[in-house]
């Protein structure tokens, strides 16, 4: 007789810190891209129409960084989880790190940097791997192509299923965020009353709340150890 054993599964929220160790700017960065501009200026709908020109040379900005950006430990060591675990990543940044550095199952909340949609009918994406965007660069529809991001003000298309995912979660790993952006936030606390927290992050984390094994420092140095201690532990 086989009997088949089921994988527990972790569900994965990482955010802006496990980027930023690669290099990638995050709007709380000083001396980062956010910095030269403001918020109200590149990551609004209302931005987009008064001045399309600077939202899109902004996200070639960003664009251009991430190309020449790599994977670091902390994406490397979430891929070896999958060999021992059902690994579900919900991550809120718009960067493919984790595709790159090998994680197969990834659910992107805030829309994707190398993908572009129409400006007026948001079901036409297009994969997008070049640095620019250029005005005058149109959908098959005939109206510029915008960033394939949610900006302030916009829903968020995949909370739904991401909290789906949350629901079957056995573990629950965060990293690299703080838990002060809304609605992403929410998903921490919406895991069933089993479920083991782990939040990697060298914040202060008693703001959120939650019942968890708070790892304090950068994803990158803790969490190749932390992924090895769950093995051990969980598998």
């Amino acid at each position: 007789m086989i009997f088949i054993t089921q994988l527990k599964k972790i569900v994965v929220i990482s955010g802006a810190g496990i980027s930023a160790e690669s290099g990638l700017s995050t709007f709380r960065d000083t001396g980062g891209l956010w910095e030269k501009y403001s918020i109200e200026e590149v990551a609004t709908p209302e931005a987009w129409r008064r001045n399309p020109e600077m939202v899109t040379e902004f996200y070639n900005l960003r664009r251009k960084q991430l190309l020449s950006a790599k994977p670091n430990a902390a994406h490397r060591a979430l891929v070896e989880l999958e060999a021992h675990f059902d690994v579900q990543i919900i991550t809120q940044n718009v960067d493919d790190l984790h595709e790159r550095a090998g994680s197969s199952k990834v659910m992107h909340l805030h829309g994707e940097l190398l993908k572009v949609r129409s400006s007026v009918d948001e079901s036409l994406v297009y994969d997008w791997a070049k640095p620019e965007v250029k005005l005058g660069d149109y959908c098959e529809k005939g109206s510029q192509l915008r960033p394939h991001v949610v900006w302030f003000g916009e829903e968020v298309p995949m909370m739904g299923p991401a909290l789906r995912e949350m629901m079957d979660a056995d573990i629950l790993l965060v990293v690299g965020t703080s838990l002060n952006v809304y609605p992403a936030a929410s998903l921490a606390y919406a895991v069933p009353d089993h479920t083991v927290i782990y939040v990697v992050d060298p914040g202060d984390m008693s703001h959120a709340g939650l019942n968890a094994h708070h790892v304090r420092g950068k994803a990158g140095e803790f969490l190749p150890g932390l992924v090895q201690e769950l093995i051990e532990e969980w598998a």
